[in-house]
């Protein structure tokens, strides 16, 4: 574990029992904001403006979507976010790749079970199992036909993973490219994360929100002193970030039901879902993270490209966990790379058609 890392590690470990050591080790690490804030006016509720609709999973948990784009598009791209996210973390994709690809894709987004605007559920379904099995919802109402491309970010990477494993049939008659962003194909227990999984405080917390839901209020603080550290630290590398796009992230977090986090924390320990990689290996993927990602560190990214054998793998330098809010324009001209490997060359020539147009105009 590096140095920066084992900090980290220790001050969250330490402020789950509340040391003014601990709380101030974890200040100290903060990723530095900037005054000059490029994203002052930004709207990062975007996505609330586009088409909504609402997918029930066969166990009765509504799912939140948003689409934008003609529906009948040669292309549908479907956005699977990250832990203690929800869809807006992919605002700068939706922002410029709506503009890149026009008319030729759709675009569908929707906030996975117990985040964001979607429904709570049993908590013995906050499994990466189970959201695999929810990203085939999202596909039999959103996208019954056509070529689609899967984005995945963390969770959501692991959530598209567990998809291949349980419907291997669908790579490549419908799947036809894949994106795992700051992912990992099993249990994380190698990261710093791991590290402080077996805090007692978590173990706590989870315990009450399976088995007394009304008293998990009463671990909210110990439970986000515990996680709250590595998850605002590994959010972002050593770069200069904008306030705006921080104070988003953190909202998005903070929003973040209590029994969500503690049991997909579990699930994100334990799962195994590296025999997704077979199907993922039939179509061409994308496989990125950010070089100070300490959730899912850039190893399990190197692990995962050298298994599939049509991967491009993109490291970000500087970046952290949340790279596709901190360098958006790496990650959307590799997913714009991933649509043209992926799609019919009419799709690929009307796209570089499109991006020429822009450069001239621009």
């Amino acid at each position: 574990m590096s140095t920066r890392a084992g900090w980290l590690a220790g001050a969250a470990g330490a402020s789950a029992v509340g040391t003014a050591a601990g709380v101030s080790v974890a200040r100290s690490l903060r990723y530095r904001v900037t005054h000059d804030d490029p994203h002052r006016d930004e709207d990062f509720e975007l996505l609330d403006a586009d088409r909504s609709c609402v997918v029930t999973t066969p166990d009765g948990v509504p799912l939140a979507v948003r689409e934008v784009g003609p529906e009948d598009a040669p292309l549908t791209v479907v956005f699977a976010h990250g832990f203690c996210l929800r869809m807006g973390s992919f605002h700068f994709q939706r922002a410029r790749l709506s503009e890149q690809w026009g008319p030729q894709v759709r675009m569908v987004f929707y906030d996975q079970r117990g985040h964001g605007q979607s429904g709570d559920a049993s908590p013995d379904t906050y499994t990466v199992e189970q959201l695999g099995q929810d990203l085939e919802s999202v596909l039999a109402v959103m996208a019954p036909r056509g070529p689609v491309v899967l984005v995945g970010h963390s969770m959501g990477g692991m959530t598209v993973l567990s998809h291949a494993r349980q419907y291997p049939q669908r790579y490549p008659t419908r799947i036809v490219g894949a994106a795992l962003i700051s992912s990992a194909a099993e249990g994380i227990a190698r990261s710093p994360l791991g590290e402080i999984l077996k805090n007692p405080a978590l173990e706590a917390v989870q315990f009450a929100a399976r088995y007394a839901p009304k008293l998990v209020h009463r671990g909210r603080g110990a439970a986000r002193r515990v996680i709250g550290p590595i998850l605002r630290e590994a959010s972002y590398g050593d770069e200069k970030i904008s306030p705006s796009v921080v104070a988003f992230s953190e909202r998005m977090m903070h929003d973040t039901p209590i029994a969500t986090l503690v049991e997909f924390l579990h699930a994100l320990e334990v799962h195994d879902e590296t025999g997704g990689l077979r199907a993922l290996s039939k179509v061409p993927t994308l496989v990125a993270c950010g070089d100070h990602d300490l959730l899912t560190p850039m190893e399990y990214s190197e692990e995962m490209a050298h298994e599939l054998a049509k991967s491009e793998l993109v490291i970000v330098c500087g970046a952290g966990h949340l790279v596709q809010l901190e360098r958006p324009e790496i990650i959307d001209d590799a997913l714009v790379r991933l649509v043209e490997r992926a799609t019919p060359s009419k799709l690929v020539a009307l796209t570089r058609r499109m991006r020429g147009r822009r450069r001239r105009n621009g």
